[in-house]
């Protein structure tokens, strides 16, 4: 007898660990390539650049500190507010 195990939502996208697939496979080349930049010119800024990169694409809820970011910055720099005093 075969069971099969299928995830409760079908339409939910594709997570690996804390990250969306597409973050992932975008951070596994950038760490790929921040080591090698390493070992052969001793750089640091590229492997910093790809761990905050990693910290920002974290997803929690369906929601990651990228998105927030993005929120913050529409609502108190590119989106009008408007204020009406009754």
């Amino acid at each position: 007898m075969t069971q099969y195990i299928y995830p409760q939502n079908l339409k939910a996208k594709a997570n690996l660990w804390l990250w969306s697939l597409r973050d992932f496979v975008i951070l596994s080349i950038a760490v790929l390539f921040s080591v090698v930049l390493l070992i052969y010119s001793g750089m640091l800024l590229p492997a910093a650049l790809s761990m905050c990169y990693a910290v920002l694409t974290i997803r929690a809820d369906d929601t990651t500190v990228l998105d927030y970011l993005g929120y913050a910055v529409r609502y108190f720099i590119t989106t009008q507010q408007s204020f009406e005093w009754r």
